[in-house]
């Protein structure tokens, strides 16, 4: 895992120093990406040079520095991630009289861009990365990104210069680059807690799509992206050819096929182990790393002094069950609220899922052990793990047979209501509810309840009024705009032939990249930690898209099939409790200890001179969660991570 960046300009008055110099600015600042060696590589004559930071995983030694140059000089290569097949490609090269200086990854991919072009390699490689590759020989230059997203890339065009890096942080440090903020992304993140790619929060700057690789001859050219792997292709092969084989049959080999992907993500140089938070997916994980381990796997998690919103004790049952050396860190709320200053480092451009907090938490206690850690991300997607599917489906089968006007007259009345008094509520009735139908933060769901009443007939309207957490934007923004929306569902409705699949997809091209992914990497790469994500290996889930729906979706809940490959190695009595996942008391928070760094950063004066914010609007918003007239403190969080963001930048 490591830090790339570059820049090309062709100026006639562009000197070795300069290009030297911003090169240099660029690559420092992602040192957190990689501390054990920096490299640059510049080509004057062209104007372009390529800059790295290196955390060594595999192949420590200095035959892995970068920028690396291919053995014929045509190819040189600045690379962040992991190709977990390189062996295998390594072997295929040797028999075709490829000859290697070192056991490092990135060799190969050189290898693979002699013996095959940097197109068709693209193809051959089962991984996480992002690179940029100069084709000396062509005067090319390749940007290129894995499949699913698990590792960054921004890049982008200004004064006539292309930038591209891991992080935004590298292209701001760039003296040429004039950093101006985006207001259509500043919208999107409003509205999704995060900004979807294509965009990023600055103009002019974008991150590349998964799966794509796009080629410049010229550093101005028009910014023409390609596809080598796409996740529709892959959804629509798996309906038109679903496995056929008996429930038991698709669990041996969901089984088999993840225990080889696990494998092979644990073969490394370095210390290795896994964050546990006792759900479904990392336990999975866990357990199929322990039958491939002849040691116990080393395995974290992190829990709340709030006992409300503490579960490290699920993670503790299974560590114990399994025979894991289990670590764990109890955290006070005083410990969790001091990352907060941290944060706008941390993720770069605006971010505002709140479990940023402790997923930072469990990255600096896993590096304190170990260099390499796995995750059980990519389970929820893939499975159809969250409640949300089912109940924006059952919500649309039902709703669309109710008038509008009722359905709109309906979502004002649940509006007049006060949060508390929907979370009272839904307390004085769970008694009586079914378990699979019992939900965690109830006053949350009913506020999307109320939008979803208020929107159209139009499956991606409701869907993405559920997903959002401020549903108009413009209400809380200085200025009006032509919203961009995110992947519309509705487009693949008669393709996905099912709503749940639709939400899946929407959720793999847009929230699980943009949110899930950075979230991971940002957390880990800051403390120089690299984690990798077994649910992802592409192989996998083209496996998993040809599993029939009613196999993953089963009496109201998701993740049967996987459920059922878990409990072949842990009991299911470990698991029947509905957890809430890596949330804080963002609520008690804001109305409390953070009262005082909100009101700083909700100033009237502040927010009229840095001009983004209608600040009677947002006062309005923070007055009304403050007086117990609603539970705003999502909405106001991505305010406030906008502030405190802009106000690191600025």
């Amino acid at each position: 895992m490591c830090g790339i960046v570059g820049y090309w300009n062709q100026s006639n008055n562009l000197d070795l120093k300069l290009l030297k110099n911003n090169l240099k600015k660029m690559v420092v600042t992602l040192h957190h990406r990689g501390p054990d060696d920096t490299g640059i590589w510049i080509d004057s004559s062209n104007g372009i040079g390529l800059g790295h930071k290196r955390l060594s995983i595999i192949d420590i030694s200095e035959a892995g520095h970068q920028p690396m140059v291919s053995s014929d000089g045509r190819f040189v290569i600045t690379y962040n991630g992991e190709v977990y097949n390189y062996n295998y490609l390594r072997s295929i090269l040797k028999k075709n009289n490829h000859i290697f200086k070192s056991n490092s990854d990135t060799e190969v991919l050189l290898a693979s861009f002699q013996q095959w072009g940097v197109k068709d390699s693209l193809k051959r490689f089962n991984g996480m990365f992002s690179f940029a590759v100069w084709d000396r020989k062509k005067r090319l230059l390749w940007l290129a990104r894995d499949r699913i997203g698990e590792k960054p890339l921004y890049y982008g065009v200004q004064n006539n210069t292309l930038f591209f890096a891991s992080e935004l942080k590298a292209i701001r440090a760039n003296a040429i680059f004039e950093p101006k903020i985006d207001k259509n992304s500043l919208a999107l993140f409003l509205r999704f807690s995060y900004v979807p790619a294509p965009s990023s929060i600055y103009r002019g700057i974008k991150k590349l799509l998964p799966g794509n690789y796009i080629v410049f001859k010229e550093p101005t050219d028009s910014f023409n992206c390609k596809t080598y792997w796409s996740l529709y292709d892959v959804m629509i092969k798996g309906i038109k050819n679903p496995i056929k084989s008996t429930e038991k049959e698709v669990c041996d080999e969901l089984e088999n096929r993840l225990r080889k992907t696990i494998s092979s993500r644990m073969v490394s140089d370095v210390p290795l182990g896994a964050f546990l938070s006792g759900g479904i997916d990392s336990s999975t994980i866990v357990a199929l790393m322990s039958l491939e381990s002849t040691y116990p796997i080393k395995t974290f998690t992190v829990g709340f002094e709030e006992k409300d919103f503490n579960e490290a004790h699920y993670a503790k049952k299974v560590a114990k069950y399994l025979g894991t050396d289990h670590t764990e860190l109890y955290v006070s709320s005083n410990e969790a609220r001091d990352i907060i200053h941290k944060l706008p480092f941390l993720y770069d451009e605006p971010f505002a899922d709140s479990s940023q907090i402790p997923t930072h938490l469990i990255a600096s206690l896993a590096k304190k052990h170990v260099t390499v850690a796995l995750t059980g991300d990519g389970g929820d997607e893939l499975f159809a793990g969250y409640n949300r599917y089912i109940i924006a489906k059952r919500f649309w089968t039902y709703s669309r047979y109710i008038p509008s006007l009722l359905k709109r007259k309906s979502g004002e009345f649940i509006e007049s209501f006060s949060t508390k008094r929907l979370e009272n509520l839904y307390r004085t009735i769970e008694p009586i509810i079914p378990s699979n139908y019992k939900i965690s933060m109830p006053e949350e769901k009913f506020q999307k309840m109320a939008w979803a009443l208020k929107a159209s007939d139009n499956y991606s309207d409701i869907y993405n009024r559920i997903v959002s957490i401020i549903q108009n934007p413009d209400s809380y923004l200085n200025y009006r705009l032509n919203e961009n929306e995110l992947v519309n569902v509705n487009n693949y409705w008669k393709d996905f032939k099912n709503p749940i699949l639709s939400m899946i997809y929407q959720d793999l091209m847009t929230y699980h990249p943009d949110d899930i992914l950075q979230k991971v990497d940002r957390a880990s790469m800051g403390v120089s930690l690299e984690t990798r994500v077994p649910f992802l290996d592409h192989e996998l889930i083209e496996f998993i898209m040809k599993i029939p729906i009613n196999q993953k979706l089963k009496y109201g809940q998701g993740k049967s099939v996987l459920k059922k490959v878990l409990y072949r190695h842990i009991p299911e009595s470990l698991f029947n409790t509905t957890k809430r996942g890596f949330t804080i008391p963002l609520n008690q928070w804001l109305k409390g200890p953070l009262k005082g760094w909100a009101l700083d950063h909700l100033n009237e004066e502040k927010l009229k001179n840095d001009g983004f914010f209608n600040q009677d609007s947002v006062l309005s918003l923070w007055k009304n969660h403050i007086e117990g007239k609603g539970n705003w403190s999502h909405q106001l969080w991505n305010i406030l991570m906008f502030q405190t963001w802009y106000d690191s930048y600025k």
